[in-house]
């Protein structure tokens, strides 16, 4: 991702907020307004997406967001703080995006706990394998 393309990208944020807090400075806030707000929000983020990520890594995100919503955020939220902080140096690409699939779910399995069970046994005193061994 070049220079210029962060440049457009901070440049339409800029003018939503400023036209978001122009919006508010009227006073009138209803819910058509905020969804309108939220359809701006999702507009740009599509627009970003779309610099950020091939459209085979894209057709790809689309069938996550199928199966599981709050995944397909996720991701979409961690591509873009890429993006914004200049840690992409081009497209994301579908094997990429893979590999930070990957990621994910291994930090969400981990943050879960993962289900995994340990059991320790211990020894006791009624328990002793060496009064069998002489059979």
């Amino acid at each position: 991702m070049s220079d210029t393309d962060l440049d457009e990208i901070r440049k339409a944020r800029l003018a939503q907020l400023q036209q978001h807090s122009a919006d508010s400075g009227i006073g009138s806030s209803s819910a058509s307004q905020d969804e309108q707000r939220q359809q701006q929000e999702a507009d740009a983020r599509k627009i970003v997406l779309s610099q950020i990520i091939t459209p085979e890594a894209a057709d790809r995100l689309g069938r996550i967001r199928l199966v599981k919503e709050s995944r397909a955020t996720d991701i979409e939220n961690k591509l873009i703080t890429l993006a914004r902080s200049g840690q992409l140096r081009g497209k994301v690409t579908e094997g990429q995006l893979k590999e930070l699939l990957g990621a994910v779910a291994e930090n969400s399995r981990m943050n879960e706990g993962g289900g995994n069970i340990v059991v320790t046994r211990r020894k006791g005193v009624w328990e002793d394998d060496d009064d069998l061994a002489g059979l």
